[in-house]
């Protein structure tokens, strides 16, 4: 769960959850929407997937990244455990 705080903790990376909202990207598509290198884009993918944020397939020369919604819905679980008993 530790992985998974870092990883939301840095906009940019809140930002290319956003941006994966919308549809699966290629790792080019993701860095042609932010104004930092495509080393710094690559660095932020590798943290969303090691949180298991985001999943990634090769297609061809491409690497297409997902949204993994199954992880915030894990997220959500937790968080009302927390709520304790009334």
């Amino acid at each position: 769960m530790n992985d998974l705080f870092k990883a939301l903790s840095d906009k940019t990376r809140r930002d290319i959850l956003e941006l994966l909202k919308t549809r699966d990207m290629s790792a080019g598509e993701i860095a042609s929407a932010f104004p930092i290198s495509a080393a710094s884009i690559s660095h932020h993918l590798n943290i969303l997937k090691q949180a298991d944020l985001v999943a990634s397939v090769r297609d061809g020369q491409n690497i297409i990244y997902s949204l993994n919604t199954s992880v915030f819905q894990d997220l959500v679980s937790w968080v009302f455990t927390l709520q304790g008993k009334d």
